[in-house]
């Protein structure tokens, strides 16, 4: 299936491909890690950097890494971290790095994708518009992937059924964000800050997006930039899909709704009544998940556990947002 090419084609690009960085997260996936950076030596035009954020692998990551120093085509900077800070932890240092070195535009994407060979390029007509902007994704069976790019903001949670369609424009507003494929200015990440690493999985990415859309217009467009590479469990529901999970993100989908809260009220927003019917909601929706896609019933707890741990987040006088970077890094 090949990408067609939007109405952003007959707009002529001040996009300079040299001043993006890809920002990866991996962690004991090298046989994944290994697709998306073949991918990356395929790339026409390439990034000036390439940054692998190792989320303390106990694989073979480090010297695959290694390997491919000098077949990328541009510069690649490892970090291994100590300990496994979750996607979270990982996508704030991979963002940290990519703004120190100066980075105009951040590429953000986990291990489990692979770049469309004239990706970054597509990415790039659409930068004298927007600072924010995320492409679309091939499912891993080649089908056009669905991405939920609207949130009910008093509900703090994504819309399902927000239309898929693009119109002539070529692009759609959203309030959302997804680190698997986020595109986003330099201006707006010293503006917000960086990805908040407490989040450790879920919500983070959703989060940042929404924090980015008070500061700018974030726009998904009709590209297809990234083909993901790994399979995931569904239960097939007609016009959408829903995906497996696991305990891990069925606590910390609970338990990180507290720091969303707090976000909430540092600015402003926070309506006790309807946020709290978005969290009634999430949880519904994992009960459901739990019942039709896992077909089980334990995990449950998992759930309980993460409401009990997100009060104390909420409770916590000492919690503060990520801070503004402005002014850091050039």
């Amino acid at each position: 299936m090949s990408p067609t090419r939007s109405p952003a084609d007959a707009r002529p690009s001040t996009f300079d491909p040299s001043t993006a960085t890809i920002a990866i997260v991996t962690f004991n996936r090298s046989g994944l890690l290994t697709r998306l950076l073949e991918s990356i030596a395929l790339m026409d035009p390439k990034p000036g950097h390439v940054v692998i954020v190792d989320n303390a692998s106990t694989d073979d990551t480090t010297e695959l890494v290694e390997s491919y120093r000098e077949k990328l085509g541009t510069q690649l900077v490892y970090r291994r971290l100590e300990t496994n800070t979750g996607g979270s932890g990982g996508f704030s240092e991979g963002m940290k790095v990519a703004y120190e070195l100066g980075s105009t535009w951040i590429w953000l994407m986990d291990d489990d994708v692979e770049i469309i060979p004239d990706g970054l390029e597509r990415m790039g007509h659409w930068t004298p518009r927007f600072k924010s902007i995320q492409g679309r994704r091939y499912d891993f069976d080649g089908s056009e992937f669905y991405w939920q790019y609207r949130v009910a903001e008093p509900l703090a949670i994504p819309i399902p059924f927000a239309p898929a369609g693009f119109d002539e424009s070529g692009f759609k507003p959203m309030n959302s964000g997804c680190f698997e494929g986020m595109f986003i200015h330099r201006d707006i990440v010293g503006q917000i800050g960086l990805p908040d690493p407490r989040f450790f999985i879920y919500w983070d990415d959703q989060l940042y997006g929404w924090l980015a859309s008070r500061k700018t217009t974030s726009v998904i467009v009709d590209e297809f930039v990234l083909r993901r590479t790994r399979e995931i469990k569904q239960w097939d529901m007609g016009i959408r899909h829903m995906n497996a999970s696991s305990n891990a993100y069925r606590y910390y989908i609970m338990r990180n709704r507290a720091h969303i809260k707090n976000y909430y009220r540092a600015l402003h927003v926070y309506n006790p009544v309807l946020f709290g019917a978005g969290t009634a909601l999430t949880f519904g929706k994992e009960l459901i998940r739990l019942f039709f896609v896992e077909r089980t019933v334990r995990g449950t707890s998992n759930l309980l556990r993460g409401l009990r741990d997100g009060g104390k987040i909420a409770r916590d006088a000492s919690w503060r947002p990520m801070p503004a970077l402005e002014g850091v890094g050039g």
